[in-house]
């Protein structure tokens, strides 16, 4: 004994037989006046674009490590970091004003400042060391 029940076979994707299916999409989207993104401008060869922003990121981190490392310079026992940013704000200062003779940068008195701060600033553990050494000479 089969079971099967008289009639046509039913198809498992119809709306009718299935409450559960989702409806079948429209053969066409509708098209709405003024629907998607504006054309583009036409470029025109030899048009100028965006300008190049300057690098200034060597000039403030010359800056940066210069201040810090006065600081730290001033402060005896950090002697140890003043000579390390010192180092690193002269080769950043040095590098950031070779980008601003190239024109590639605008922040001169940045790099400038940074160098000075870092040469100070390994300047000064320097005095500090050298007065410690002759004070120790002069009691011992």
């Amino acid at each position: 004994m089969s079971s099967s029940m008289p009639g046509p076979p039913q198809d498992p994707y119809d709306p009718q037989a299935n409450p559960y299916a989702t409806p079948a999409p429209p053969a066409q989207p509708p098209q709405y006046p003024g629907a998607g993104y504006p054309a583009a401008p036409p470029v025109y060869p030899g048009a100028a674009g965006m300008p190049m922003q300057p690098n200034n990121g060597m000039g403030t981190a010359a800056l940066v490590c210069g201040i810090v490392g006065l600081v730290c310079g001033i402060t005896y026992f950090l002697w140890v970091f003043a000579v390390i940013l010192g180092i690193l704000a002269i080769t950043f200062g040095a590098i950031g004003k070779g980008k601003v003779g190239r024109g590639q940068a605008n922040n001169a008195g940045s790099a400038t400042a940074g160098l000075v701060c870092g040469i100070i600033g390994m300047v000064l553990p320097v005095i500090y060391i050298l007065a410690v050494d002759a004070a120790l000479d002069s009691i011992f």
